[in-house]
């Protein structure tokens, strides 16, 4: 795991701009999650991953405005078939190196609701850049697989209806093991920031979190 200077200066180049979508500017380039209502501007990138097939996580027209002639993009089988350019295909479990940038595909999904099943193969992702280790778990609850994962950095959801709720996002990260949680999923669609003071709130004393300010 890296250290805490390293950690510092990965979360101090990760920008939420919203919902589930940040951009982390590193050495192997600028990498979006999920990107979704971007601001005009935003700088062409060099990898983007997409976790899923919904209208909010998987947007072509938004895709289509970062990528540039080598922007690579990875995600799931069901949103490829509705982008173009250099599109690798992952499934839970699999493992992918682009760009000196190692991802491995985690599975996302509810236990106890019919939004994002199993059965899909939606994706969370962990990625190791500049040696740290970023999970970004997608639109998922707390699932088994996340259990000692060990990650510095894991982006978690916790606005509840779709995903975890806040509570249940606690019991996630205490699995996971993170050295750092930063909540995502609201203030967009469903939930406030009052999700994510709960959130912060209730692993204080236990793991660091880090609520980070849209962008």
């Amino acid at each position: 795991m890296a250290d805490e200077k390293a950690i510092e200066k990965a979360v101090a180049n990760l920008h939420w701009l919203g919902h589930d979508t940040f951009r982390w500017d590193t050495s192997g380039g600028v990498i979006y999650f999920d990107p979704y209502e971007l601001k005009a501007g935003a700088p062409k990138a060099a990898l983007i991953l997409a976790t899923h097939d919904h209208f909010d996580h998987c947007v072509p027209e938004e895709v289509a405005k970062l990528q540039g002639p080598d922007t690579v993009v990875v995600t799931e089988a069901d949103c490829a078939k509705k982008l173009s350019g250099d599109v690798r295909v992952m499934k839970p479990g699999d493992h992918l190196e682009v760009k000196g940038i190692k991802i491995k595909a985690m599975p996302a999904y509810n236990t106890d609701k019919d939004f994002h099943p199993k059965s899909k193969g939606w994706l969370g992702f962990v990625l190791q850049v500049d040696g740290v280790s970023l999970y970004h778990a997608g639109d998922t609850d707390h699932i088994p697989e996340m259990a000692g994962l060990g990650v510095d950095v894991a982006l978690v959801p916790v606005s509840g209806t779709y995903v975890m709720t806040a509570e249940q996002a606690v019991e996630a990260v205490k699995a996971i093991k993170p050295k750092l949680a930063i909540p995502m999923h609201y203030g967009a669609i469903v939930g406030g920031e009052a999700d994510a003071e709960r959130f912060a709130q209730a692993l204080q004393g236990k793991v660091k979190v880090k609520v980070l300010t849209k962008e």
